[in-house]
């Protein structure tokens, strides 16, 4: 059933390649649109326009499916070109809790702020645990796992964006939620780590 569920995605996304290839851009040429939808995103939240900065984050999270369909139906798939990806990634998740950290949001439990530096720090640290954890020899092949990875965090995040065009406390919820989690998950990898020697 699993294969076949990612089949169906895979024929799906040389779809998406093929029809988005039409338009000429390369590869990292549409990665770096999603930078770009990242600042477009960011304004809208300064602004307080949350509905809006959640549906430019749902369009940047289709051109980041965009820019590697592209490069396989193209052909152009580089190790520098999923380099570019990620690093852009990371970019874009910094852009939006920027922006976060430059409005005003209510308090829950303890300042807004401080679950927004948090979230950050989760972020990082799961990041980083995964790179550490090669760079010393302690894996061979990538860490992965945890509750929280870069796509589950943005997912809740644009959530979160979304509920907060009702009530901006939904919002704090959400980040307050990531911001535990999200350190959680960089635990469970350095333990998943550890646990390797």
């Amino acid at each position: 059933m699993l294969y076949k569920r990612r089949s169906v995605f895979r024929k799906q996304e040389e779809k998406i390649g093929k029809l988005f290839a039409k338009a000429g851009l390369s590869p990292n040429q549409w990665t770096l649109l999603s930078l770009l939808l990242a600042f477009a995103a960011f304004y809208s939240i300064i602004m307080h326009n949350f509905a809006e900065a959640a549906a430019i984050m749902l369009a940047s999270a289709f051109i980041d499916i965009v820019d590697g369909s592209v490069a396989r139906a193209t052909g152009k798939a580089s190790k520098t070109g999923a380099y570019l990806d990620t690093i852009t990634d990371r970019y874009v998740e910094f852009i939006v809790v920027f922006a976060l950290f430059l409005i005003t949001l209510p308090q829950f439990l303890m300042p807004a702020k401080a679950w927004l530096f948090l979230y950050l720090f989760g972020a990082l640290m799961t990041t980083y645990a995964k790179s550490a954890a090669k760079e010393k020899g302690l894996v061979k092949e990538e860490l992965k796992g945890g509750f929280l990875e870069r796509a589950e965090r943005m997912l809740l995040l644009f959530i979160g964006l979304a509920l907060a065009s009702f009530n901006v406390t939904y919002l704090v919820y959400v980040i307050a939620f990531v911001a535990v989690v999200s350190n959680v998950s960089a635990l469970q990898r350095i333990w998943k780590a550890m646990k390797r020697k």
